[in-house]
């Protein structure tokens, strides 16, 4: 009887999962300007500096902040700026955008913070396929971070891949 050898794990790949390296969306917390405009269009001072002292910052607590305004309208700088100082004490973090692009701007920042050491001369494989959707640009970041050091690069599955870069003897 010939025995079944499991050819993927004597391969020596090396999978990344960048879905590993995602926040929560249960992490992350929304705050729209729009809901302290006038009419949804006018920011007036004196109205949004007192509605941001009533306001409750509890609920942004070890939160990641995106901080935007869903409403067609121009909000100076410093509105943003105001609602910052508020949230900074309180969340996590704080960031000027959608939930999309702020879950892409920490992912960004977290491929950048990949030791590569322990990808030196190694054949990678990047997770392609999983139950989290990952941003495009990770897998780009992730391409630049790795191509000094891999001795080659794969996209999808161990079992599957897609050939990507093999470093040139």
């Amino acid at each position: 009887m010939e025995t079944i050898r499991n050819k993927v794990a004597e391969s020596g790949i090396v999978t990344l999962d960048l879905a590993g390296y995602m926040i929560a969306e249960n992490n992350i917390a929304k705050f729209d300007i729009k809901p302290f405009l006038f009419r949804e269009m006018i920011l007036k001072e004196k109205d949004y500096r007192a509605a941001l002292q009533e306001h409750d910052w509890a609920i942004y607590t070890d939160k990641h902040v995106a901080i935007y305004c869903s409403a067609d309208a121009i909000v100076p700088v410093w509105a943003y700026m105001l609602a910052a100082s508020y949230l900074q004490p309180v969340a996590a973090s704080v960031f000027f955008g959608t939930e999309e692009e702020t879950i892409k701007h920490h992912l960004l920042a977290a491929i950048e913070k990949i030791n590569v050491e322990e990808y030196t001369d190694k054949r990678v494989v990047i997770k392609g396929c999983g139950d989290v959707a990952v941003p495009d640009a990770a897998y780009i970041a992730v391409t630049n971070k790795l191509l000094p050091v891999v001795k080659s690069l794969m996209y999808g599955e161990p079992c599957s891949t897609v050939p990507v870069y093999k470093k040139k003897s």
